[in-house]
C-alpha cells in the first residue's frame, strides 16, 4: 500500500501500523511523508547463498576461502599479512591523517577504559558460610570485521579492535577485504595496526566470517565475531551465531532526528541525509514537534541529496525515497513514544531541555543531544561505539561495548553450616519440581555431614498427584 507524501491520519495508520508489527498502538501522529519498504524488504535468496558458502568452506577449507577471496574480490595476494603491508600503509598515509586516525582511537579507547572501570567483581557473603560472587573474564579470541566496500571504514576498525584491546582480549584477529590491485585501504591497515590487531586477514564477506569461525589461516577459532558489515556479513554472523558469540545481527543503518520548532531545519536536513548516504536500504526518519519544521526538511532534501557526490548521491535518493519518514506529533511525550517504537540505532535530539529527553529517551542504541552533537562525530570519532543495534534490536541490546567481549561468570562457596541450611531448601524444591536425583545431590551431603540429625528433606507423597499431572501437561 503506497501513501502520497501528504497523507490523511487514516491513511498513514492503516499503512503504517500494517507495515510495522512491533508498533501496534496507533498514536494522534501526522505522517507527512511515509516509507514504501521496511526493512523486511530484502532479498530472500541472502540466507541461502550464506548457507551454500559456510557450508563449503567447511568442507572445503582454507582452499575454498581462497577461491572465493578471488572470485569476489579479486584478490590472489597473501591473506594473512605481514609487517610489510604495515610498514606500506603508514608510510602512504599523510601525517594528518594518522593524526586524526590517533585521536579517533584516543577518544575511542577512553570511552572503553570508563565502561571497564564500571564493571565490577565481586565476592559477597550473603549468610553465615555462604559467599558468592562474580569474575569478569575476556574471551580469548575475538575476531574483528571491519568492511571495506564503498567507503575506507578505518573507524570500524578502531571501534571493534580497539575496544577488544581495552577489553582485555589475548588474541584479536582481524578481517578486512582486499580489493584486486589496490589492496586494502592504508587507512584502514594503519588504525588495525595502532588499534592492537594481533592478526589481519585479507579478506571480506561471508568467507571472512567463516575463516574467523572456524579459526582458519590463524588456528584460533574465535570465541565472538563483532563489527559492522552487508547483508551477507550480517546473514552469516547470524547463522553461525551459537558456534560463535556476535555483537548484533545487524540490518542497515538507522537514524532518528527528533526537532521541535527551535531546531535549524538546514542542520537536521543534513544530518538525515548524510545518515542516509550509508546505503539505498538505510532508514532515516524524522520526528517533530513542528509541521513548519517538518515540512522545510521534506523540501530541502532534494537539493541535499543533489549535492552529494556519487556513490552517495545514489544511496542517498534510494534510501530518502523508498525508506525516509516524517512525522508530526503534538507533545515531547509523543515523540518520546514514537521514537522508543522506533527503538532506532541512532537517535538525535535537537530540541529544548536536553536533560529531560536524556531521563525519558528509552529505546536507541546510541544518543545524541543537542544541535551541537551529530551521529556523523559518533560514527568516526567522539568515543562511543559506533558498532549498534538495529531493526529494533534497541528495545533490548545495546551497542558493542567492553562489556561484550567479557564474560560475567559467578561462582560459590558455602561451608557446612551453610550447608544444613540451603541443602534441605533445595531437596524440596527438587522435590517439588520432580528432579529426585537433584534432591539427592543435597541429601546425600546431608546425611554424610550431619549424621543423626534429622532434615525435612520433602517427599514425591507430599505433592497431590493433580498438581503434577498439571505440571508435566504445562511443561
Amino acid at each position: 500500500m503506497h501513501c502520497s507524501d501528504l497523507v490523511l491520519d487514516v491513511c498513514e495508520n492503516a499503512a503504517y501500523y500494517g507495515r510495522h508489527p512491533l508498533r501496534t498502538t496507533p498514536m494522534p501522529t501526522h505522517y507527512l511523508k511515509t516509507a514504501t519498504l521496511t526493512a523486511q524488504s530484502t532479498d530472500a535468496s541472502t540466507t541461502e547463498t550464506v548457507q551454500t558458502m559456510l557450508r563449503e568452506i567447511r568442507l572445503g577449507g582454507e582452499d575454498r576461502v581462497r577461491a572465493y577471496a578471488l572470485s569476489l574480490d579479486g584478490w590472489d595476494g597473501p591473506i594473512v599479512l605481514g609487517p610489510e603491508a604495515f610498514a606500506r600503509a603508514e608510510k602512504a598515509l599523510a601525517q594528518g591523517v594518522k593524526d586524526d586516525i590517533r585521536f579517533a582511537h584516543q577518544r575511542v579507547t577512553d570511552f572503553a577504559r570508563q565502561q571497564r572501570d564500571s564493571m565490577q567483581e565481586f565476592d559477597v557473603e550473603f549468610m553465615p558460610g555462604l559467599r558468592a560472587g562474580q569474575r569478569l573474564i575476556p574471551c580469548q579470541t575475538a575476531g574483528c570485521y571491519v568492511p571495506g566496500g564503498r567507503y575506507a571504514h578505518a573507524a570500524s576498525a578502531i571501534m571493534s579492535v580497539g575496544t577488544a584491546k581495552v577489553a582485555g582480549v589475548e588474541n584479536i584477529v582481524a578481517a578486512t577485504p582486499a580489493h584486486g590491485a589496490h589492496g586494502i585501504h592504508p587507512a584502514i591497515l594503519y588504525a588495525l595496526q595502532r588499534s592492537g590487531a594481533d592478526m589481519v586477514l585479507a579478506l571480506g564477506g561471508v568467507q571472512a566470517i567463516a575463516a574467523l569461525a572456524q579459526g582458519l589461516f590463524s588456528g584460533k577459532a574465535a570465541d565472538i565475531i563483532v563489527g559492522p558489515g552487508n547483508r551477507y556479513v550480517a546473514e552469516a554472523k547470524r547463522l553461525l551465531f551459537g558456534q560463535v558469540g556476535i555483537d548484533v545481527v545487524a540490518g542497515p543503518t538507522e537514524s532518528l532526528v527528533i526537532a521541535d520548532a527551535s531546531a535549524n531545519p538546514d542542520i537536521v536536513t543534513a544530518d538525515l541525509i548524510g545518515q542516509a548516504e550509508h546505503g539505498p536500504d538505510s532508514p532515516v526518519w524524522l520526528i517533530s514537534t513542528s509541521r513548519e519544521l517538518a515540512e522545510a526538511v521534506i523540501a530541502r532534501a532534494p537539493a541535499a541529496i543533489a549535492a552529494l557526490p556519487e556513490p552517495a548521491r545514489s544511496a542517498a535518493t534510494a534510501a530518502w525515497r523508498d525508506y525516509a519518514e516524517v512525522a508530526v506529533v503534538d507533545t515531547p511525550e509523543e515523540a518520546v513514544a514514537l521514537s522508543d517504537r522506533y527503538a532506532s540505532e541512532h537517535v538525535q535530539v535537537m530540541a529544548h531541555d536536553l536533560d529531560w529527553w536524556l531521563k525519558n529517551l528509552r529505546n536507541y542504541g546510541s544518543l545524541f543531544l543537542g544541535e551541537n552533537t551529530t551521529v556523523a562525530y559518533g560514527d568516526k570519532c567522539s568515543g562511543p561505539n559506533h558498532i549498534l543495534p538495529t531493526r529494533g534490536a534497541a528495545r533490548y541490546s545495546g551497542g558493542l561495548s567492553v562489556g561484550k567481549f567479557i564474560k560475567t561468570l559467578t561462582w560459590q562457596r558455602l561451608d557446612r553450616a551453610a550447608g544444613a541450611q540451603v541443602g534441605p531448601v533445595a531437596a524440596r524444591i527438587s522435590r517439588l519440581e520432580g528432579m529426585e536425583g537433584h534432591a539427592r545431590s543435597g541429601d546425600i551431603r546431608l546425611h554424610t555431614f550431619f549424621p543423626g540429625e534429622q532434615f525435612a528433606l520433602g517427599q514425591l507423597d507430599d505433592y497431590p498427584a493433580e498438581s503434577w499431572s498439571q505440571t508435566r501437561a504445562d511443561s
